[in-house]
């Protein structure tokens, strides 16, 4: 791979947060970065009754990220993820929640290397885009430099194309999902040794990082900068990224309510298919955090969205208790 433009900076897999209509507001906001699905197991994928991979068209380049341990069910996942036009396949080696654990997939499968490079290669087999995984500095007793060394070098001659490290260890016992995101201490210079150490191989760095500016300092250690949560409580952070890290110039910049505004029409075409106005405008809460009257805002929304019928009206009159000449403050 994948030393593509678009993976400077991408936007982390989160259950529950990061499905196909936040994704579109990142885009939105942002033409070039890398966006992930959530993390989706080749269970719900093979024997699921839902379509669990539908994406929007605007949303490429989008990157499907499987769940799982099997090389033959990997195998077939990420072909049907490559038929359904995803533009890239990543393989979840650092969740370390109880259900993952109990799949036997996940973070621990940092203790089964030769397991991953099989499913590695198996994925490999099959498709033609790129392959990468996202995991951890280590797990549990296996901590040292040494460890994640070796673990990186046999996923590079196994084939994947790009790796993205959390920078922490993950604990499968003792600590909640929740804790292993914030307790384990960060080593970022860990990651940057191995870039160091494996300087043709696409590595990008997560964890913790919480501002472009931050983005920018890793970007000359490291290929690639994945963000999560904070994307997620602040969306417009975004607005600047094409030209602060992929070097595009806009003509104008969008203001918080230009960028809300233009998923209206995503917004209608969902609504008239049957869908909730709730199941979108979720994800607009964090939009105005840093505006005068944004706790109303996230009020009149938390009273109004979820009710039957509710559209687009009800983001207007949120809006409107937001001054416009704050609309595209900092």
């Amino acid at each position: 791979m994948t030393t593509d433009n678009y993976s400077r900076l991408s936007l982390a897999p989160m259950l529950d947060l990061t499905d196909r209509h936040f994704r579109y507001l990142c885009r939105i906001l942002s033409k070039n970065m890398l966006l992930y699905t959530e993390m989706v197991t080749t269970g719900a994928i093979i024997y699921g009754k839902g379509d669990y991979l539908a994406f929007n068209e605007e949303e490429h380049p989008v990157s499907l990220q499987l769940g799982g341990a099997n090389p033959e069910h990997l195998a077939i996942c990420a072909g049907i993820g490559e038929d359904r036009g995803y533009d890239e396949i990543n393989l979840n080696v650092g969740c370390p929640s109880d259900r993952v654990q109990n799949g036997s997939f996940g973070a621990v499968l940092m203790r089964s290397p030769d397991l991953v490079c099989d499913c590695i290669k198996a994925m490999k087999d099959r498709v033609s885009i790129p392959v990468t995984v996202k995991t951890r500095l280590g797990v549990d007793e296996l901590d040292d430099y040494d460890y994640i060394h070796s673990f990186v070098a046999k996923l590079r001659d196994a084939g994947v194309d790009g790796m993205t490290i959390h920078a922490r260890m993950a604990f499968l016992k003792g600590m909640s999902p929740r804790e292993n995101r914030d307790k384990p201490p960060l080593n970022y210079e860990r990651v940057y040794q191995l870039k160091r150490d494996f300087p043709d191989l696409h590595l990008s760095i997560n964890g913790n990082i919480t501002t472009i500016d931050d983005a920018l300092k890793h970007l000359e250690y490291v290929d690639g900068v994945m963000i999560g949560r904070a994307i997620y409580q602040n969306p417009y952070m975004l607005v600047d990224v094409d030209e602060r890290i992929f070097n595009h110039t806009h003509s104008r910049r969008m203001s918080r309510k230009e960028c809300v505004r233009a998923c209206y029409p995503y917004i209608e075409n969902y609504l008239s298919q049957g869908g909730a106005l709730k199941h979108i405008s979720r994800h607009f809460l964090g939009m105005f955090n840093t505006c005068p009257n944004s706790r109303q805002f996230r009020q009149y929304m938390a009273q109004n969205h979820y009710k039957e019928g509710a559209d687009i009206s009800v983001l207007e009159k949120a809006m409107s208790f937001i001054p416009d000449e704050e609309s595209s403050a900092e």
